[in-house]
Parts: structure tokens; sequence; C-alpha cells
């Protein structure tokens, strides 16, 4: 895979001003409170009392992918509507699959109406795994360099009605996610995903901090000769083609699943958790299929990298392989991760 690596460009690598820029594994755990305080109460409310509606149960986020199409004005379309394979060429991506730093064409503040927005905030939500997914997501509200929800982008490629193919991505700084109602088999997320944070990966203030915090407790569990494997002597790339496919009989570098001990296993397990969290249980559960359907979490293999000047035991990357499964985590100077996720053909 290639694409053009313009729209990838991050203002803190770059010096640039970042104004010009353009835990669910299963199901997310639900609470219930207070009920048999509730039934009590409406059993002894006055009878003509006229109870409250039922909250409406919330749409999946395809539904109100279609339902943000169908609002779109012939004004509004050229510039957030795009054929599916737009973009696509012989030696690029479609522009729904690639991973972009900044929204590539109109923002939304630029385009879509106040309840558009709300729709699209709705969508995003929808995406995620609850709270702390969108919190994630959105980097505490924020959206990272992008400065709010108006500041990224949100496209539709294809037609969402009707059951026809369609991927609505969401873009800004240090994201790109989407929803396409499985328009893609057989490919997790509807094709290589982007997530990042502007503080280090190491600090409190990065919203994805406890994956550090996770793959670091797999490397202190590491003896010396498992540490010795799992090093990579060379720098992971940036970009798609630091997610590109290994093909088959390639070896994979780093540290294989299938060596660790069963501690060290239920470590890696629970790494698995922690970069699934922020995401809804149906992507989830379609990453741990595609998994499955790969060899499984024994041909997954572990790597790490260290900068010449990095404090001991202060990587600057973190990677997870195995065949059809790259999930490169760059934590230092800040959070740079690319995913990619398919069966392997």
């Amino acid at each position: 895979m290639s694409e053009n690596h313009e729209a990838t460009a991050c203002p803190e690598c770059e010096g640039l001003d970042r104004r010009d820029f353009v835990r669910v594994l299963g199901g997310t755990a639900v609470t219930l409170v207070g009920l048999q305080a509730v039934g009590t109460a409406a059993a002894q409310a006055p009878a003509q009392q006229q109870q409250p509606a039922a909250p409406r149960a919330p749409k999946p986020a395809e539904a109100l992918v279609r339902e943000l199409y169908t609002s779109l004005t012939n004004e509004q379309k050229p510039n957030v509507v795009y054929q599916l394979n737009h973009g696509a060429g012989s030696n690029a991506l479609p522009m729904r699959q690639r991973m972009v730093n900044a929204a590539f064409a109109k923002k939304i503040g630029e385009v879509y109406t106040q309840p558009q927005q709300e729709l699209i905030e709705r969508i995003l939500k929808s995406i995620s795994s609850g709270e702390d997914g969108y919190r994630c997501m959105t980097r505490n509200g924020t959206f990272d360099g992008s400065n709010s929800l108006q500041g990224c982008g949100a496209y539709i490629f294809g037609d969402p009605t009707n059951n026809q193919q369609f991927s609505w991505v969401f873009q800004g700084h240090h994201i790109t996610v989407r929803c396409d109602g499985n328009t893609e088999a057989n490919i997790a997320f509807g094709g290589p995903i982007y997530y990042g944070h502007s503080p280090d990966g190491y600090s409190a203030r990065n919203c994805f901090n406890y994956q550090t915090r996770g793959v670091q407790e797999v490397y202190a569990s590491l003896n010396q000769a498992q540490r010795r494997q799992a090093i990579l002597p060379t720098n992971p790339r940036q970009g798609i083609e630091s997610v590109q496919f290994r093909g088959r009989g390639q070896s994979i570098p780093g540290l294989p699943s299938s060596e660790l001990s069963v501690d060290q296993r239920n470590l890696v397990r629970q790494v698995m958790r922690d970069i699934l969290m922020p995401y809804r249980r149906e992507d989830a559960d379609e990453v741990m299929e595609i998994v499955g359907r790969n060899g499984g979490l024994e041909r997954i293999h572990l790597g790490f990298f260290t900068a010449p000047d990095a404090e001991a035991d202060r990587w600057s990357f973190w990677r997870l392989e195995g065949p059809g499964f790259v999930w490169n985590f760059r934590v230092l100077p800040h959070v740079h991760t690319f995913v990619n996720v398919a069966v392997q053909a």
C-alpha cells in the first residue's frame, strides 16, 4: 500500500502551527443502579400521575449515518459526499481507506448545520464504547490540534441508503475513524485507522497513557532473553507503510506470544482489551474474530524500539504484529498510532 503523505504531516513533528492544519471486549459494561427503588416508587405513585416516557433506544451508527445523508441539501452534498472509490488509483488507496491528520476537504463547521453537527457527534459516540471511549477518541473533547468537532471533517463515501455500500469517515488531528456498515468484508474498522494525542505517551495527560502503562507491564515481565528478542533494531516506519502486512512465509520481528508464560500471555490479553477499549462492541469483536481466523493471539509478536537518547526502559515505539494484524504505537515525542487488521489472504 502507498499514498501521498502530504495530508499526514503532523504540526508537532514539523514545527508548524497546529492551527494551520486543515473496556470493550465482548461488550460494554452497563451498571444498573437502584432498580428496586425505582420499582417501589412507581408502585407508590398516584394512579393519575403520568409516568415519563421511556427513553428512546439509541440508534446504531449506521442508521444515524443514513439520517445524516438524507438531511443533506443539494448545496451541501458536493462538499461532503463522494463516490465510494473516490481517490483510488493504481498506486493509491481510495480516500475512504486513507489515514490522514486533518480534514481532507471542508470542515464540519464550514458545511453542516447545528442539528447536523449534533448528529455527527451522536455518530461518533455510537462508534465508541461509551463515555470512556468517546473521551479517548475526542481527547477529552479537545479534538487535539483540530480544537473542536467543527474543526474536523466528516465525509460520506457511497450511498448509505437502501443497503448500498458506503463509508462514513471522521478525520481530524490525530484521528481517522469510520463507520461503514461492514462494506469492507474481512477488514476491521473499514480500513486502517489512526489515533494519537499531543502529550507524550508517558504523560498522565495523554488520553492513551493507560495503553503505555499496560505495555510497560508486559515489558517489565520479560526476562533478559525475551527482551533481547523483543527489542527491534530499526525504527518502525510512520503512516500507511508502518501497517503493511508481510507476505506469507515472511518472518515477523519481535517476540512471539507463543513463547510467553501463561502470566505473560494474560498481560498481553489485557493489552488487547486496552487497545480495543475506545471502540464499540461490533468493531472490537470483529478484530478478535479476524485475529482468530489469522491464527490466534499466539501468532502475535511483540516489538519495542528505543531511541539512542531515550531513558532506560523508555521505548519510542511498541508494536504488536501478526498475520493480518499491525498495531504500531509511537510513544515519543507524542502518541501516533497506526492500525491495520484484516483477514490475510
